[in-house]
């Protein structure tokens, strides 16, 4: 086991090694000077000037490479050129929000992609098997902003039911900050209205990023069921007259669930970049819409470090995918540790 995680961790680095490489190349070599274009055309030489010295653009590109690298591993991403702040305080500002959608979104995901696929397999080929099977094309075809436009429309104008916009609702004080998370923090405080009133405004667009992965992630967790229910242990277990709800809890779920859950793990991890427009679609102050920001006005910096993070989250979430898939099927671990 222990080969298996050091040969994973290595494999990791070496990715984020590589995506940091990439991006660095990617922002440094774009046509134009790098300082216009981060400024713009009517700033002035001398601050132009500064700017290129501040980014030691005079520098070889390697060498540039280095000082980047050695600065962001220290939490120094330099500043934004849009808020004029340490691009790390922005994402200390924005990153707790974004945290919080993709949790709750993934929570949902992981919820109802186990029990849309387990009653899919388990009455398989009756029309919850064929409404499940229709919802999984469905969310193929919609994307998670498309979603939250529907979602929007439906429950925020036309019924009015829950609020759409930002964070908390504007008549509601933040709570004071102990870990960034709004229902939580509201919760550790005792603040049960701030609270409810965070959570339903996070549940439109949580529920937008979750719909797609998961009525598909449901398909494959059902496919894995049907393909494993006819296997010759389960016939043997049937024999025996075992109640159908223990056969799938104790027999037939844990090997079923292998590809589900790899699948899920790289779903979860697509959640912060599929976030992108669907934080713009519901004002949700995250560091999915201040990358968004960052794009639109060239802002080098804050686009560094916004997909170094992306990158970094893809890295922990496949590391734990990793462990969890070695804990369900002891063969990974045994082909992990060669």
């Amino acid at each position: 086991m222990i080969k298996y995680i050091t040969k994973r961790l290595m494999m990791g680095i070496l990715v984020l090694f590589g995506t940091s490489i990439l991006i660095f190349t990617i922002a440094r070599v774009v046509p134009g000077d790098v300082a216009t274009i981060a400024l713009g055309s009517r700033a002035t030489e001398a601050a132009k000037e500064a700017l290129r010295r501040e980014m030691n653009l005079y520098d070889p590109l390697p060498m540039q490479y280095v000082k980047w690298l050695s600065s962001a591993l220290s939490g120094n991403f330099g500043n934004s050129f849009v808020t004029k702040r340490p691009v790390a305080m922005d994402v200390a500002q924005f990153l707790p929000a974004t945290l919080e959608l993709v949790i709750v979104s993934g929570i949902f995901m992981v919820a109802g992609t186990f029990i849309l696929g387990i009653l899919a397999g388990k009455y398989k080929n009756t029309w919850a098997d064929g409404l499940i099977r229709v919802l999984s094309y469905i969310g193929v075809a919609l994307p998670a902003f498309v979603a939250g436009i529907l979602l929007l429309l439906l429950f925020g104008y036309k019924l009015q039911a829950i609020p759409v916009l930002g964070r908390l609702s504007a008549s509601l004080t933040a709570p004071g900050k102990i870990t960034g998370f709004y229902v939580t923090d509201a919760l550790l405080r005792g603040q049960f209205k701030v609270a409810w009133d965070a959570f339903l405004h996070l549940l439109l667009p949580a529920l937008s990023l979750a719909i797609g992965p998961m009525v598909q992630d449901a398909r494959i967790l059902r496919s894995s069921l049907v393909d494993n229910s006819a296997k010759e242990y389960m016939a043997v277990s049937t024999g025996h007259g075992l109640p159908p709800n223990l056969l799938i809890r104790k027999y037939l779920l844990k090997p079923s669930a292998t590809s589900a859950v790899t699948t899920m793990g790289m779903d979860f991890a697509s959640l912060l970049g599929n976030a992108f427009l669907v934080e713009q679609i519901f004002n949700w102050p995250g560091i999915s819409r201040y990358g968004i920001n960052a794009m639109l006005f060239k802002d080098l910096n804050a686009i560094c470090a916004v997909v170094l993070i992306i990158g970094i989250t893809f890295f922990f979430v496949n590391l734990v995918v990793d462990l969890i898939v070695a804990a369900l099927d002891p063969r990974m671990r045994k082909g992990g540790g060669k």
